[in-house]
Order: C-alpha cells, then sequence, then structure tokens
C-alpha cells in the first residue's frame, strides 16, 4: 500500500503534527511525503522530510501557487498524485481539514476525520459525540483519504532517514482564491498545540485583566503554554487562538491546568487526553472534576496567586 502524507512546514521546518501524522502513516503501508511550496522554505522542509525516518520518498512541488496552502490549488495536485497512492494521510488542523475534504468529493470517496488508531487497512478509529464514544470505520473505498488528529499517535523521529527526493509538478494557481494577509500572534511561551505543560482559564476569572493577571505568572513559572475556555474566548478574555476544546484546538500536553474551567464537554474534548489534569474551581460538582487527577476546590482567586508564590 503506497501512501500519500500532505506535509505542513513552515520557515523551512516541520510541523510537529506531521510528524505524528507520519508515525499513523507507517502502520499503513510505505510512505510519500508531498511537500508543497515555493522557494528556499519548499527546499528546506523537503530536505528535512527526507530524514525523517519511514519515509521513503519526498514529492516537491515548487510553485508559488503553492506557498499558502490554498485548497483550491493543493488539491488538483493531490488528486494527480493519488493516481499511483492508495491512501492520503493529512494532520487534522486547519490546513488538513481545509484540503481533505476538497480532494475526497473530487475522488468521489469518504473522508474519515480524526483518526485515532489503525486497526488494518480499511479500519480506522475516530471519536463521536465530543469524544464520548469511539466510532470504529471500516471504508470500502479504492482511496482513503484520512485526517489524523496528532495527539494520538506518537511523533516519528525527526532523523534517522535518507529519502530520495522528486520533483512533481501540477496545475498550479486554480484562479479561485488568493491569499490576502496573515496575522501571526508572536509569544516568547510555546505553541499551544505541542506544549509539555498547559494553564488553561476560564470564564469564572471574570475579566481579560485577571486572566492575564492570574494565568500568565503562573504559565511562565511553569514554563508553559496558556489556553483558555471557549467561554473565556467568547466573553474577550483571551485570543481566539487560546481556545483549547471541540471547535478550538486539541492537545494531550503532559500536565494541564484548569483555572475556573467548569468542563463543559465541548471543553473537554480538546484535553481529556492529557496525562495529568490539575483542576482548580470553587463547584465541587463541576464537570471537569471527572476527569482531574488532581483537584482543587476553592476560591481561585486565592489558590492560584498562593500555588504562583509557592513555585
Amino acid at each position: 500500500m503506497s501512501v500519500l502524507v500532505l506535509v505542513e512546514h513552515e520557515g523551512g521546518s516541520l510541523k510537529d503534527a506531521t510528524l505524528s501524522t507520519i508515525t499513523a502513516a507507517a502502520q499503513l503501508g510505505e510512505i510519500h511525503a508531498l511537500v508543497a511550496g515555493a522557494g528556499d522554505d519548499v527546499k528546506a522542509a523537503a530536505e528535512a522530510a527526507a530524514k525523517v525516518s519511514g519515509v521513503a520518498k519526498v514529492l516537491v512541488a515548487d510553485d508559488v501557487a503553492y506557498t499558502q496552502m490554498l485548497a483550491e490549488n493543493i488539491a488538483p495536485l493531490i488528486v494527480q498524485l493519488m493516481a499511483g497512492h492508495d491512501a492520503l494521510l493529512c494532520n487534522a488542523t486547519s490546513n488538513g481539514k481545509n484540503v481533505a475534504p476538497r480532494v475526497a468529493a473530487l475522488l468521489d470517496v469518504m473522508q474519515i476525520s480524526d483518526v485515532l488508531s489503525i486497526e488494518g487497512a480499511d479500519t480506522f478509529t475516530r471519536p463521536i459525540y465530543a469524544g464520548n464514544a469511539i466510532a470504529t470505520v471500516q471504508s470500502s473505498d479504492a482511496k482513503k483519504i484520512l485526517t489524523v488528529r496528532a495527539t494520538a499517535f506518537a511523533k516519528a523521529a525527526a532523523e534517522g532517514g535518507s529519502a530520495p527526493i522528486e520533483s512533481v509538478s501540477g496545475t498550479g494557481d486554480a484562479g479561485l482564491s488568493s491569499f490576502v494577509g496573515c496575522e501571526n500572534t508572536k509569544s516568547d511561551r510555546p505553541e499551544l498545540t505541542s506544549a509539555k505543560v498547559i494553564v488553561s482559564g476560564g470564564r469564572a476569572l471574570g475579566s481579560e485583566e485577571q486572566f492575564h493577571a492570574l494565568i500568565d505568572p503562573l504559565a511562565d513559572k511553569l514554563h508553559a503554554a496558556v489556553g483558555a475556555s471557549r467561554a473565556a474566548v467568547d466573553a474577550g478574555y483571551a485570543p481566539n487562538d487560546y481556545q483549547v476544546g471541540q471547535t478550538g484546538k486539541i492537545v494531550a500536553p503532559d500536565f494541564y491546568i484548569a483555572v475556573g474551567i467548569s468542563g463543559a464537554i465541548q471543553h473537554l474534548a480538546g484535553m481529556k487526553d492529557s496525562k495529568v489534569i490539575v483542576a482548580i474551581n470553587k463547584d465541587e460538582e463541576a464537570p471537569i472534576f471527572q476527569v482531574a487527577d488532581i483537584g482543587l476546590v476553592g476560591d481561585l482567586f486565592k489558590i492560584v496567586p498562593e500555588l504562583t508564590s509557592k513555585l
């Protein structure tokens, strides 16, 4: 079985989620990594992909039409390449969720989203009902189109491989969309989806000022990333890219601290795979305590500053 993996990269470096997707792809067959972009960045990313353990071949599409991963341009390229591949695996990220459905539609096959495990060449598991149940899905389609949840698979070793690099060409700019701009949030903290420690705040913090006054110092002490519940984001306490949950970012750090988060299903779906969960909430009946390894019932405005001072 020949498997095509869509590589996500930035500044010539591979995204961590891609390494996890490569681990998943290794359970299906020979891995061909597709690196699309233009200029020095795509060359550096291709060289990095060639070194990843388990990758048999790297396919490079060097064209300015692919620099921003516009699905309208990338999808036709992938459809063209799928003539020689049995499966496509994309990260379950905004890019992967944008490209994979379009490829599936063009190939007239089903897409299997948020894959948690590979049970066989045509059988996979995925979460349903906000992660409260796991469905086993079997596909009879000739071509398998999957998006892979990175937190469910270990990262492939970034060194140790020596795959050959081969150039491929596609249809270029489809003329259906254009890149207008991007506003990146720069932070000295770890990226939320790859952080080993995360401190998240909820609506109980009361305001944007109190959110940052309590959460940021604790995160700084722990060298942690900062997250937030959807309620906190909707209330304007934190920016959208902080949101953890079913409609935000899926995380699985070694240590997750939930401050003033009740534990709605939407939030639990995004963080309940964390190895150790600490919950701080004044409501002892809050659903967050059902998944927490350590629970502190009390006033977060007293507990968090005291905890921060002790670190």
